[in-house]
């Protein structure tokens, strides 16, 4: 059986450290928006059980605790976090960012139709996206283009760089 040759050499070390921390990345189209949970670091106690140890259903519990955590963060004291499912009735998402977290989870961050703030988490497993031309929110403002974005992370920076 042939091998498959070494491209990246790396210490016993590195690679270890790449297996144990997962990969997660956010670009959003205000850059000054606060950090989302993608582009903040693991809390300690989810960093000592190495992920590939970890079920789905446990990382995937983790990480949408951490989304909501961060969500929180940003609402004002007369406001509750609470949840939709997607689905036949969840409306539209007027999208202002994107992000994932590896192994399973996308994140589409954006305002409803009544312009409030909304954030879908989705199971890449139940990925399903219908792009809809709306009217912008602010019709006095230049329109947001969150592809062109979105496209300086394949041309510019690293999937993970929360500078972009």
């Amino acid at each position: 059986m042939a091998r498959k040759p070494v491209t990246d050499i790396a210490t016993t070390a590195e690679a270890a450290e790449d297996a144990a921390l997962p990969r997660a990345a956010a670009v959003h189209s205000d850059p000054t928006a606060p950090a989302s949970a993608e582009q903040k670091p693991l809390p300690k106690a989810l960093s000592r059980r190495p992920v590939k140890e970890k079920s789905a259903a446990e990382w995937a519990y983790e990480r949408v605790i951490l989304y909501i955590r961060n969500f929180e963060e940003q609402l004002d004291p007369a406001q509750e976090v609470a949840m939709g499912f997607a689905g036949g009735d969840a409306g539209v998402l007027q999208i202002e960012g994107v992000g994932f977290f590896e192994p399973d989870i996308v994140t589409f961050y954006g305002r409803d139709e009544e312009g409030l703030k909304t954030q879908l988490i989705q199971h890449v497993s139940q990925l399903n996206v219908v792009l809809r031309a709306v009217p912008k929110l602010e019709p006095a403002q230049p329109a947001r283009r969150i592809g062109f974005r979105l496209e300086q992370g394949w041309t510019g920076g690293e999937a993970g760089d929360a500078s972009i």
